[in-house]
C-alpha cells in the first residue's frame, strides 16, 4: 500500500514537471532567470570582492605591506584618510547635486514644452516636437562640447576663445563655463525629452472633464493647475525623476568635459593607483541604483488613481496664447531648440575646417582664406601642421575600424537584447502572477537603473583576470551592451504582450500549431511596432554609448572611445569629425526607422 502511494506521488510529481516544461513560457522563464541571475549578480559579487582584495602596486598594497590577500584598508582609507574629502565626500556631493539639478531642469524644460505642445494653441507644433527630442538622440557629450565652443575664453578658462568671446569680446565667469551649473544644465537639456514624452503623453490623454468642472465652478486657473493638473501628471514626473536621477549619477562625459568632479570621473582618475577604493566608489553608485529600483516599487504600490464620474471627455480645451503670443513663444522655442539641436551639427562641421580648432577669429575678421580641408583629406602620415602623424579622417584606418566596430556592436546588441527582451516580455506576461516571473522581470530591469560606468566597472573586473580575460574584445562589449539594454526590449514587449488576449494563442494551441509558428505568424505580427522598438532602442543607444564601454576597450574599437583618445592627443578637429559622423549616422538611422516603421519617439504627442 505504501509503495503504491509512493509510486503514485512520484508519478504525479513527474506529470506536474512534464506539464510545467511543456509550456514554452515556463522554459523561457527558468532559463532567463538563471542566465540573468548570473549576468547581473556575478559582476556585483566580483566588484564587492574587489574592494577587499589587495592589488599589487596600488595604495592598499603600500598601506598593508602585502602583495596579496584580503583587507578592509580600502574602506578605512577611503572614508577616514586625509584624502577622504577629495576622493569621496566632494565627488559624492557633486554627484547628488548634479542628479537632483538634472531632474529639476529636465522636468521644467520638458514639462513646460509638453504643456505648450499639448494644451495650448502654440504655433509650429510639429516642427518643435520633432526637433525637441534631438538632444537625447545625439551623444550625451554633444551639448557639453558645444557649451565649450560657445563660452570658453582665453581670459577665464585659458583655452581658445569660444564664439561669444570671439564675436563680442564678452567673457563669461568660470562658474558659467565649468563646474556644476553647466553640467546640470547640459544634462538636463539632454534628458528633457524623457519628461517631454512621459508628461506629454498624460497631458494629451488627460480627461478634460475635471478641469472643465472646475472652470464652471469659477475655480482660479492657478488652483486648477496645482490641485487638478499637476496631481494628474505626478506619476509621469515621478517616472522621469527615477529614470533621470540614475542616468545622471553615472554620467561620465558631461562632467569630464565641463570639469566637474563626480563619482564617475573620480573612479576613472583613481582606478590605476587606488584600484580597491575606486571599486568602493562603484559600489556606492550601484547602491543608488538599487535604491531607485526600490523607490520605483514603492511608487507603483502607493500610486493614486484620479477618475471622473461622468466618463471620458473627448474634448481637451486648448489654452489660448493670443494671436501674437502663440508665434512669439514658438519663435523663442525655435531659437532655443536651434542651439540644442541644429547648432551642434553646424559647430562640429565648422570645427573640422578650422586650421586651429576652437579659434573662431575668422568670424571677427571675415577672412575665410585660412579654412582648411587637411583634417579630412590628408592621405599620408605627416607630423607637421598639427597632424601628429595621423592621416585625414576620410583616410584614417583607426576611425574607419572604429566606425565599423561601432556598427557591429550596435547591431549585435540590438539583435540579442531585442530577442531576449521579447522572450522575457512574452514569458512574464504569461505568468504575471508568479513570483519567479516578477523576479526575472526585476533582475532584467536592474542593469538599466544602475549607473552605466558602474556596470562597466563590474564587467571589467569580472572579465579581466587570468581565468577569463575578454578585455578589449568585441565579445565583452556585446555581452555588456546586451545586458544593459535588455530592459528596453523587455519593457516594450511586456507592455504590448499584456494587451493580447490569451484566447488568440489558445485557439492556435487547439489547432496544434507549434510555438515557433505561433510567435512568428501570430503574436509578433500583431505587436510588431512595439517589438521593433525593442530592437531599435538598444541599437540607437549603443551607437552613442561611452560610459558603459570606456573601461572595456582601447581606442580604435568603437567611435566613442576613439573620440576620447583624439581629445587627449589634442586633435580636436578629429574628435569633432567623429562627433559629426556619430550624429549624422544616428539621425540617418532614426530617419530610416521612422520612414520604414512609422515609429517616432514623439509620435502621439504632437510630432
Amino acid at each position: 500500500m505504501a509503495n503504491n502511494m509512493t509510486l503514485k506521488t512520484s508519478t504525479v510529481r513527474r506529470n506536474k514537471i512534464r506539464t510545467y516544461f511543456s509550456k514554452p513560457h515556463n522554459v523561457i522563464l527558468l532559463l532567463m532567470g538563471i542566465v540573468l541571475t548570473f549576468t547581473t549578480v556575478a559582476p556585483i559579487v566580483a566588484i564587492i570582492r574587489d574592494t577587499f582584495v589587495i592589488h599589487p602596486g596600488t595604495i592598499d598594497a603600500h598601506l598593508t605591506g602585502q602583495s596579496e590577500g584580503f583587507t578592509l584598508i580600502n574602506y578605512i582609507d577611503l572614508f577616514t584618510s586625509k584624502l577622504a574629502k577629495t576622493n569621496l565626500w566632494i565627488p559624492l556631493l557633486n554627484t547628488m547635486l548634479l542628479a537632483v539639478g538634472t531632474c529639476v531642469v529636465s522636468i521644467l524644460f520638458g514639462g513646460i514644452m509638453a504643456f505648450l505642445v499639448t494644451r495650448t494653441n502654440l504655433a509650429w507644433k510639429k516642427y518643435l516636437s520633432s526637433i525637441f527630442i534631438f538632444p537625447y538622440i545625439m551623444p550625451q557629450w554633444t551639448l557639453a562640447v558645444v557649451w565649450q565652443h560657445m563660452f570658453n575664453s582665453n581670459a577665464v578658462t585659458g583655452t581658445q576663445n569660444g564664439l561669444l568671446a570671439a564675436l563680442t569680446g564678452i567673457t563669461m565667469p568660470l562658474w558659467w563655463c565649468k563646474g556644476l551649473f553647466p553640467s546640470l544644465l547640459v544634462l538636463g537639456m539632454h534628458y528633457a525629452p524623457f519628461a517631454y514624452i512621459l508628461i506629454g503623453g498624460i497631458f494629451r490623454n488627460m480627461d478634460a472633464n475635471l478641469e472643465e468642472a472646475a472652470t464652471i465652478l469659477d475655480t482660479p486657473k492657478w488652483k486648477i493647475m496645482t490641485r487638478i493638473t499637476l496631481p494628474m501628471v505626478k506619476p509621469a514626473i515621478l517616472s522621469t525623476i527615477l529614470l533621470v536621477f540614475g542616468s545622471a549619477m553615472g554620467s561620465y562625459p558631461v562632467p569630464h568635459y565641463l570639469g566637474l568632479t563626480t563619482l564617475s570621473t573620480k573612479y576613472v582618475s583613481m582606478n590605476s593607483k587606488y584600484t580597491g577604493e575606486a571599486s568602493v566608489l562603484a559600489i556606492i553608485m550601484m547602491l543608488f541604483g538599487v535604491a531607485i529600483m526600490l523607490m520605483n516599487q514603492i511608487s507603483l504600490t502607493s500610486r493614486k488613481n484620479y477618475t471622473t464620474v461622468t466618463g471620458k471627455s473627448g474634448q481637451i480645451s486648448k489654452i489660448q496664447l493670443g494671436k501674437l503670443g502663440r508665434y512669439i513663444i514658438a519663435f523663442i522655442l525655435v531659437i532655443l531648440t536651434f542651439f540644442t539641436s541644429i547648432f551642434p551639427i553646424l559647430s562640429f562641421a565648422v570645427e573640422t575646417f578650422l586650421p586651429n580648432p576652437g579659434d573662431y577669429s575668422f568670424l571677427y575678421t571675415g577672412d575665410l582664406s585660412n579654412l582648411t580641408t587637411k583634417w579630412w583629406v590628408t592621405a599620408e602620415n605627416i607630423t607637421e601642421n598639427g597632424m601628429y602623424g595621423q592621416m585625414g579622417i576620410l583616410y584614417n584606418n583607426t576611425i574607419r575600424t572604429a566606425f565599423f566596430g561601432t556598427l557591429l556592436v550596435s547591431f549585435a546588441c540590438a539583435i540579442l537584447a531585442g530577442t531576449i527582451g521579447t522572450l522575457i516580455g512574452y514569458a512574464v506576461s504569461k505568468n504575471r502572477r508568479s513570483k519567479w516571473a516578477n523576479y526575472v522581470n526585476a533582475v532584467a530591469f536592474l542593469p538599466y537603473l544602475m549607473p552605466s560606468i558602474a556596470v562597466g566597472v563590474a564587467y571589467f573586473i569580472l572579465f579581466s583576470n587570468k581565468y577569463i580575460n575578454l578585455f578589449n574584445t568585441y565579445w565583452l562589449l556585446i555581452i555588456v551592451g546586451t545586458i544593459k539594454y535588455i530592459p528596453f526590449a523587455s519593457k516594450a514587449a511586456l507592455n504590448s504582450m499584456l494587451q493580447l488576449s490569451g484566447e488568440i494563442e489558445e485557439s492556435a494551441i487547439i489547432l496544434n500549431i507549434p510555438w515557433i509558428q505561433r510567435m512568428t505568424r501570430i503574436i509578433i505580427p500583431i505587436q510588431k511596432s512595439s517589438i521593433i522598438s525593442g530592437y531599435l532602442l538598444p541599437f540607437m543607444t549603443c551607437l552613442r554609448e561611452l560610459s558603459l564601454f570606456m573601461l572595456l576597450c582601447v581606442q580604435g574599437f568603437i567611435l566613442s572611445t576613439t573620440l576620447d583618445y583624439f581629445d587627449e592627443m589634442g586633435l580636436y578637429a578629429f574628435s569633432s569629425g567623429i562627433n559629426l559622423i556619430l550624429i549624422v549616422t544616428i539621425l540617418i538611422c532614426n530617419s530610416i526607422v521612422n520612414k520604414v516603421t512609422g515609429a517616432s519617439l514623439d509620435k502621439g504627442i504632437g510630432g
